[in-house]
């Protein structure tokens, strides 16, 4: 299997207000909400990188499309991380996630492995890390 992931989907337990935490507090770029004429099919695709989207998707909507029962959510179960191209990078974007609403879990600080980083959830308890990692190179403008 050649490795490739295209879609990174978290389940949210209200897709208007993901969307507004995402699309207007972040600013991340997507139509909205489509698939609303299909039976648990609405859904928000947010442009990231080339080649990956990140989708919104209702967990009861993912619960019936898997046949898995719906359960509890758990932020523990899955970071997801936004590299950035410098410190001052880091705290820009922890500044804009406490403005679009996120929970800062954990300032932006120094880490035991020589880098910056810190922690935030969005509106459904997702967790998100803000990093600066100096042996990594990225493809960051802004």
């Amino acid at each position: 299997m050649r490795p490739r992931i295209t879609v990174i989907t978290l389940g949210v337990d209200d897709l208007d207000a993901a969307l507004r935490f995402y699309r207007d507090g972040l600013g991340l770029p997507t139509p909205g909400i489509i698939g609303q004429e299909f039976e648990h099919g609405a859904v928000v695709f947010l442009d990231m990188q080339p080649g990956l989207r990140l989708a919104l998707w209702p967990r009861a909507s993912i619960a019936h499309d898997t046949g898995l029962p719906l359960g509890a959510a758990s932020p523990t179960n899955l970071t997801l991380g936004h590299n950035v191209d410098s410190r001052e990078e880091v705290d820009r974007v922890m500044a804009k996630a406490k403005s679009a609403g996120a929970r800062i879990l954990k300032p932006a600080h120094d880490t035991f492995w020589g880098g910056y980083a810190g922690y935030f959830q969005d509106p459904d308890g997702h967790v998100w890390e803000a990093v600066w990692n100096p042996a990594w190179e990225t493809d960051d403008e802004a």
